[in-house]
């Protein structure tokens, strides 16, 4: 019977998972590994490695260790599911094992044999889903710049700027002369909304429904902008 204990794992919890489920499922032959945690939004967990071409030829891994994000509450179970996930790539990559991608044939048969064997859930899908993602945002208020961005073609966009007259500057001059671009307006807010959006004045464009956007903009102050300066409506 799944378990539905909801958690944020700690080293500690999965150190002694690692251990059991190496002694369970990989017959106690998996050497240690460095565990790690993160505020990670995009990742429930990772194995990571170096690589390093060898004397006689051929593609070396080294230097694993094994990442979980921390920032979201799950089921005890799912967490669970991912330490085993990691460590099938774990098991694979440590033992220099060829599989035909990174879910391919290899880690999807030792996957259907441990759900079968151990009664567990694991997938090949392996990232946050929608809901969590969503869980993950920051809701502090934070003061951003914004640019909403109208195309021609009806399509709006959101861009998160640092609150810097350069960096904004920069991003206006540079998006406006996008032929595809219809407006572009400059806003000051604080709403937690804006948090999911990674700041930097790199010219890209993330879409966003149009009135999901000017319900998130109720609060914000308006920027006027020619090109040279910035400044507040």
């Amino acid at each position: 019977m799944r378990t539905f204990v909801v958690m944020k794992p700690t080293i500690q919890y999965i150190q002694q998972k690692v251990d059991e489920f190496n002694r369970q499922m990989f017959d106690g032959k998996l050497p240690p590994v460095p565990v790690s945690l993160s505020n990670a939004k995009t990742y429930l967990g990772l194995c990571v490695y170096k690589r390093r071409r060898k004397f006689f030829g051929g593609i070396e891994k080294y230097d694993f260790r094994l990442r979980f994000s921390k920032r979201l509450d799950l089921p005890e179970d799912e967490v669970e599911d991912t330490i085993i996930h990691e460590l099938i790539h774990y098991y694979i990559g440590v033992n220099n094992m060829n599989d035909t991608s990174a879910h391919g044939k290899l880690f999807r048969s030792i996957m259907s044999s441990i759900n079968k064997k151990f009664g567990r859930h694991l997938t090949i899908s392996h990232k946050c889903t929608a809901e969590q993602r969503e869980q993950a945002v920051d809701k502090q208020r934070k003061l951003h710049a914004i640019a909403f961005v109208r195309f021609h073609d009806g399509k709006c966009g959101v861009k998160v700027l640092p609150r810097m007259a350069k960096h904004i500057l920069h991003y206006y001059n540079g998006i406006r002369r996008n032929p595809e671009i219809n407006q572009i307006e400059l806003y000051m807010s604080d709403n937690p909304f804006f948090n999911r959006y990674p700041s930097s004045s790199a010219l890209r464009i993330h879409y966003i429904d149009e009135q999901l956007m000017l319900d998130n903009l109720q609060d914000a102050e308006r920027l006027v902008c020619d090109g040279k300066s910035v400044k507040f409506f």
